[in-house]
């Protein structure tokens, strides 16, 4: 017993040496987390993703989003830096590889899929596998971690820069910083510019046009928010808040173009967290630790719809995260919604008209 006891303080007292000597990744401040909703009316938990079917169950890892071409093809890249195609008999091809980690999708006018890359920057994919980059700065800044695109009937390119200090494996260290390092962008393939609309986000994520494509919408993942761009009208360059304190962490936003946006939320709020933000001293102890004694994240299943209004209308839960967990893209697509996930290995598919 003396033995172990003994044992016991070596760990301790080395961990705590650990701690005092190691600087830490971040410099993180403190935050004030809003009170989460409770989760009544629309948001009330059900089991609605449970009757998704599910596509390419084990052949892909990590599709954290999804297109879908005029062939009823479905796309979505994995952490291996490819991006599969599921061809409508079921059976997963490669379609093209970036050599880096894709997120965001989505095809444009001319059946070019245009990737939000985290490391490769914005990419276009020609029908042909091949890839051409068409932005990796903005203002001399170089992006650290291209999250999600959507794009305007007139070509424009919307896409979001998450974070200009943190890459894809960090993004943790970016929510416990609790810094604005994101930035909302454009690109024009008309001139090749590419313009900052908005800095100094909270983790820049999810982008959506309004069905009308006068305003532009980015999740601020880290303020449980998000923020809205006006393109038109008299409020055209100004921003404002969409909707604020989200019932969890808003990923990919993606809208119908008929008044709805779909959010996928990976994980819903957790009371721990949130009370973590108060102390910048122990996030920073944090920070030093392996990944594994990190608090995890709770498996489930999430998604909501709002309308053009900021008003939540929907939700979709699997409160087991058996079927469906951490959903972070909602594609709709005619009928159905397509479901992606960064910690999943199938894409979810739900009929929903």
């Amino acid at each position: 017993m003396r033995k172990l006891l003994g044992l016991l303080l070596v760990a301790l007292l080395a961990t705590a040496l650990y701690l005092f000597f190691t600087p830490s990744p971040i410099d993180p401040l403190a935050w004030e987390a809003p009170t989460a909703p409770v989760l009544s009316g629309p948001l009330e938990p059900n089991d609605t993703l449970m009757k998704a079917e599910l596509l390419a169950r084990g052949q892909v890892h990590g599709p954290e989003d999804t297109a879908v071409d005029s062939q009823g093809r479905i796309y979505t890249g994995v952490e291996n830096g490819q991006v599969l195609r599921i061809k409508t008999d079921g059976s997963v091809e490669t379609f093209a590889d970036t050599q880096g980690r894709p997120l965001g999708m989505d095809f444009d006018a001319q059946g070019n899929l245009i990737v939000a890359d985290a490391y490769k920057g914005l990419l276009s994919i020609a029908p042909d596998g091949k890839i051409q980059v068409l932005s990796k700065e903005a203002e001399g800044v170089p992006f650290v971690f291209t999250d999600d695109v959507d794009i305007a009937s007139d070509g424009l390119i919307y896409f979001s820069d998450a974070s200009s200090r943190f890459t894809q494996p960090d993004y943790l260290l970016d929510l416990l910083e609790a810094r604005p390092h994101g930035r909302l962008l454009s690109y024009n393939p008309a001139t090749g510019e590419t313009k900052v609309l908005l800095k100094d986000l909270y983790f820049a994520n999810g982008v959506a046009l309004s069905s009308q494509e006068d305003f532009v919408l980015v999740n601020e993942t880290y303020r449980y928010r998000i923020t809205r761009y006006w393109l038109k009208g008299d409020k055209a360059g100004s921003s404002d808040i969409f909707i604020d304190n989200l019932p969890g962490l808003p990923d990919n936003l993606q809208g119908d173009r008929q008044g709805t946006f779909w959010v996928a939320l990976p994980t819903p709020r957790k009371a721990d967290a949130d009370l973590l933000h108060r102390w910048p001293w122990a996030k920073a102890q944090l920070a030093k630790l392996p990944r594994a004694l990190w608090p995890k994240a709770e498996s489930y299943g999430f998604a909501i719809a709002l309308n053009e209004q900021g008003q939540i209308i929907q939700s979709l839960h699997d409160t087991s995260g058996s079927h469906l967990r951490m959903v972070t893209s909602v594609k709709p697509v005619g009928d159905y919604l397509y479901f992606g996930s960064l910690d999943n290995d199938r894409i979810g598919k739900l009929k929903i008209r």
